[in-house]
């Protein structure tokens, strides 16, 4: 069964744009998350959308450039999400605005987010002398070295594929793939993912949940929608007792994003950063 978002209406995604350099609430482009979780009719989703900004930078009160990085961390109860490349023209519209300090920079983004996704954020940032983010490889069993995928393959979500594995024990295990793919809803531009998995159930067939990751390969979704489909396909089908979702998209535009959804976790235990992030 393939499941189309359809196509946010008023994005700057695609368009010729004018980068501000100074400060401008109004670039930031709100989108429902509705136009995804309807497709999938399923809108209880526990979690966060950590964004992880690289290219902040401002100016004292004296003039001075200062450059930041750190998190911005949205709850997945929230009502919309920030189109992407809004919020990139977000941040640079600080370039030449003079602010007191990092930590009223974090206020008003934190206030001016606040405002257009209809719930509080969350922002961890530090100057670069100071940022500290691990970069590690993905856990647990690596799905592509353990596994290859039988016969020929579906490139759209096809939640069939996923089945038990013949050992009908339960375990708690971690699978993970450095190789999902998904397109841009409006722009059709490739995004890339290392895709983190922890349940405990009865036992999954790795190689079943491996074709089955593949085949978003030319699947069209916003970064939270392809977590919320997948998290919402292996509770439907495979019903564990506990699952996280964790789907570390790669860098664009100076901006990553991780979308994290669980049965039981708001936020997931600690924040790393995947190898090509």
């Amino acid at each position: 069964m393939t499941v189309r978002m359809p196509e946010p209406k008023g994005t700057l995604l695609g368009k010729e744009t004018t980068y501000e350099n100074r400060y401008d609430p109004s670039l930031l482009t709100p989108i429902p998350r509705s136009l995804g979780r309807d497709a999938i009719g399923r809108h209880d989703f526990r979690g966060v959308d950590v964004w992880r900004l690289y290219e902040i930078t401002w100016l004292d009160l004296e003039g001075r450039p200062h450059y930041a990085a750190g998190e911005l961390l949205v709850p997945a109860t929230s009502p919309n999400i920030v189109e992407s490349k809004s919020l990139k023209l977000y941040v640079g519209s600080f370039t030449q605005t003079r602010v007191g300090d990092l930590a009223t920079l974090s206020k008003t983004m934190e206030r001016d987010l606040a405002a257009i996704l209809g719930a509080p954020v969350k922002t961890h940032f530090a100057e670069l002398a100071d940022w500290n983010c691990p970069v590690e490889k993905a856990p647990g069993v690596l799905l592509e070295r353990e596994t290859a995928p039988k016969g020929e393959l579906t490139f759209e979500p096809e939640p069939a594929l996923l089945a038990f594995s013949d050992d009908e024990k339960t375990v708690e295990e971690t699978l993970s793939t450095d190789q999902l793919r998904s397109l841009c809803p409006v722009t059709g531009q490739p995004d890339h993912a290392t895709v983190v998995i922890r349940y405990r159930g009865r036992a999954w067939d790795h190689e079943a949940l491996y074709r089955y990751l593949l085949s978003y390969r030319l699947h069209r979704g916003f970064h939270e929608q392809c977590c919320e489909q997948i998290f919402h396909d292996l509770m439907t089908k495979l019903s564990p007792e506990t699952l996280e979702v964790r789907c570390l998209f790669t860098r664009r535009g100076g901006i990553d994003i991780s979308p994290f959804r669980s049965t039981d976790r708001d936020e997931p235990e600690r924040i790393w950063r995947a190898m090509r992030q």
